[in-house]
């Protein structure tokens, strides 16, 4: 069976895609620690993420990179955090979290509930400013 990212890269599952080229998806967090948190994966479904092959695996970095940069110029933050865990979906990836205090990136308080319409404003303010 398919993963929840398999099924978000294909389409079958919406998401506020970000960025994607042949080997990487990005798309944002629905349950987001802060607004903008975002998830890296290769398209390739690979539970984890030290399976990856070395070519795919030096290629997801460079990629999330861009996407950090985007997000550094439209949510106010003092870094991008990153982060892999790895033991909720099994397909891995990365999450780029906007960090103003180092609580930001800590996955046991509760997520925020954040509207449609507001993932999608700030899925195309990320969008905007992303030089792929």
């Amino acid at each position: 069976m398919a993963s929840i990212f398999s099924r978000i890269i294909s389409g079958e599952i919406p998401s506020h895609r970000i960025a994607e080229d042949e080997n990487y998806f990005a798309f944002l967090d629905f349950m987001p620690l802060a607004p903008g948190h975002i998830l890296v994966v290769p398209k390739k479904e690979i539970n984890y993420i030290f399976d990856i092959d070395d070519n795919l695996l030096s290629g997801i970095l460079p990629f999330a990179k861009k996407i950090a940069s985007a997000m550094e110029k439209v949510i106010p933050c003092e870094r991008i955090g990153i982060s892999v865990i790895g033991l909720e979906v099994p397909h891995a990836h990365i999450h780029l979290i906007p960090l103003r205090t180092m609580d930001d990136i800590n996955f046991s308080r509760p997520k925020l509930k954040m509207t449609h319409e507001e993932l999608a404003a700030i899925a195309e303010k990320i969008r905007s400013n992303l030089f792929i």
